[in-house]
């Protein structure tokens, strides 16, 4: 009977998340176009395996427009020719197998761009064959103006001035397009749509692909009634609607068929992105070890630890948080796992949030490379299935706050963003700067600037003769991979210390993936302290951070014997003192083992 200790080779695997736009263009100068490339990947999969990574996934590489970074996809079945071939694709496959590696694919399926053939005949005629493939409503009626009235009142995802339906002019409907107006929702209530969907999966799955990222999975399912939503923006004319389109009626149900239909076929890694839901009973229904859904999913608590939370305020805020609230958000996640018999994921960077070293510590220089290596013991000492944003591995942070929102900003929501702040606000100076002072701190387009791989042009990302698509964060002269990797100091750099954490999570996996965890001084403001104890040797290791800048002297609990301070993520030699003390260095993480 499997449960929460038994081993699978996706639980202790490391997952390298590849942002293909950004992470290596393979292309000669002579046909550079600025654009990452699936043989840019390939091109790095020893560096990938030499980092210790077991697990690529790619974020869409699929034909498409790309209004949304290749999250609107055109043809399931194509490579964008800007990324390469499907040939590519296979090379890339072959390649990690060489390394014992695996691929990993995005697979968006709630929705479709407007130009796949599949929507392009929808749209076309209400008897074409695949008219309800989407979802479509009539008008709700229409203004004084003539103007067609969207069926309810929600707002986009990634645009909340706009309405989530559009109007079709050949159909005189209206269709459903929660992200943006080019992103069309499917419509899952159609069994033929089901079964295109597990076509498509097949389709990877027989090429070699060893599982899947499902985007915004749980959104497949809506409530049928299409309500309006409570207003809780009361200046706005559409309000968000997650609570009608998120966990619906029919998800677990749609879930389990493609448990039943194509993953129980395989052995796969799959993980869902799963926004708006947070109650573990929900959760444990897609990733309980009896669920038959999902292995696991990514909780956003601890990413959204910065956002106001009362109504009406959207990523787009900012608040204070205190150290203990982050210890009981991880807490909560690893005891409710083991509790519930469920999986966790464990990640700080992905593709949607800014980078975690300016988001949690303290990205300045000379102390930057201090809360890198920080968050990589953290991440390497909690259980779950590990997560790799590219360039987490060197400590890249968010860009400057100089940067130009009308220039330099490229994702969707930030732009929409910026011109919705640029419409409200005009010149009122105080109201554009917090605006641009929020893109600093939390836009997507901070974890989408180009790969910093050396201190050449353009950051050894792409030919020094051509613009890439995103401008290169300006630190790339001393923050890249080669300067780190080369680095010879008394302390490690960030991608040598990322090496060896990893390194040590496998060697002790039985204690860091499937081991019990325990909380130690849960309240203390400055130390982030817990115990963890092998599932099967009963091996004990105490993990104690110093999440503040100064130095900080911590008490170890009575009840906790250690045997030796094992390592310092500052390569210092620590000692205990009289009672029990161990003094640690500003943004400071040891692991002692215990007796």
């Amino acid at each position: 009977m499997s449960n929460y200790t038994t081993p699978k080779w996706w639980k202790d695997a490391i997952v390298y998340q590849v942002y293909p736009a950004s992470f290596k263009s393979s292309k000669p100068a002579s046909h550079a176009d600025g654009w990452g490339d699936v043989r840019g990947i390939t091109e790095k999969v020893p560096y990938l395996k030499s980092l210790g990574v077991d697990v690529v996934w790619t974020s869409p590489i699929f034909k498409s427009p790309q209004v949304d970074m290749g999250y609107d996809i055109s043809d399931y079945k194509s490579i964008d020719p800007r990324y390469g071939s499907l040939a590519d694709v296979d090379s890339l496959i072959k390649a990690l197998n060489d390394h014992d590696m695996k691929l990993m694919m995005d697979l968006v399926v709630t929705h479709t761009s407007d130009q796949h053939d599949w929507f392009i005949e929808s749209s076309q005629s209400k008897d074409s064959p695949k008219h309800d493939w989407y979802i479509w409503k009539p008008a709700r009626g229409y203004s004084s103006a003539g103007k067609p009235l969207p069926p309810n009142n929600w707002a986009q995802i990634l645009n909340d001035s706009q309405s989530a339906w559009t109007w079709g002019e050949v159909r005189q409907e209206f269709y459903l397009t929660l992200h943006t107006s080019e992103q069309v929702d499917l419509n899952w209530e159609n069994p033929d749509v089901v079964t295109a969907v597990h076509d498509v999966m097949h389709f990877w799955l027989s090429r070699g692909v060893s599982g899947f990222r499902m985007d915004v999975i749980n959104l497949i399912s809506k409530d049928p009634a299409f309500p309006d939503a409570p207003i809780v923006e009361p200046d706005c004319e559409f309000q968000p609607g997650e609570q009608f389109y998120t966990n619906g009626p029919r998800f677990h149900e749609f879930m389990h068929g493609i448990y039943d239909n194509v993953l129980s076929k395989h052995d796969t890694i799959t993980v869902g992105e799963a926004p708006y839901v947070d109650d573990i009973g929900e959760i444990i229904k897609t990733v309980g070890s009896t669920a038959q859904e999902l292995n696991m999913i990514f909780i956003f608590d601890h990413m959204e630890i910065q956002d106001v939370k009362t109504k009406g305020d959207s990523k787009w805020s900012l608040r204070d948080w205190k150290l203990p609230e982050l210890k009981k958000i991880f807490s909560g996640w690893q005891k409710k796992m083991i509790e519930w018999d469920g999986w966790n994921t464990v990640f700080l960077e992905c593709h949607d949030q800014a980078r975690s070293v300016s988001r949690y510590v303290d990205d300045r220089d000379g102390v930057r490379e201090r809360g890198s290596k920080l968050l990589a013991l953290l991440q390497t000492t909690l259980g779950g299935t590990l997560y790799l944003f590219q360039g987490q591995e060197i400590g890249m942070r968010n860009f400057s706050a100089e940067w130009d929102p009308d220039v330099d900003y490229k994702d969707v929501e930030s732009i929409n963003f910026w011109q919705k702040s640029k419409r409200l606000y005009g010149n009122d100076s105080a109201e554009i700067q917090k605006a641009k002072y929020l893109l600093q701190r939390k836009a997507r387009d901070h974890a989408r600037t180009p790969m910093q791989w050396d201190n050449t042009p353009n950051a050894g990302f792409t030919t020094s003769n051509i613009t890439p698509w995103m401008r290169v964060n300006d630190d790339y002269p001393t923050v890249n991979v080669k300067a780190q990797m080369d680095f010879e100091g008394q302390e490690l750099s960030v991608w040598q210390y990322w090496q060896l954490a990893l390194q040590n999570r496998k060697a002790h996996k039985d204690v860091f993936v499937y081991g019990d965890y325990q909380d130690v001084d849960l309240e203390n403001e400055k130390i982030y302290a817990y115990l963890r104890t092998g599932a099967q040797t009963k091996e004990k290791w105490l993990v104690a951070m110093n999440w503040t800048g100064d130095e900080t002297s911590w008490n170890i609990p009575a009840s906790i014997e250690v045997e030796q301070i094992a390592s310092s993520s500052l390569q210092r030699r620590l000692s205990i003192e009289d009672g029990a003390i161990v003094k640690l260095e500003a943004w400071e993480g040891i692991l002692m083992l215990c007796k």
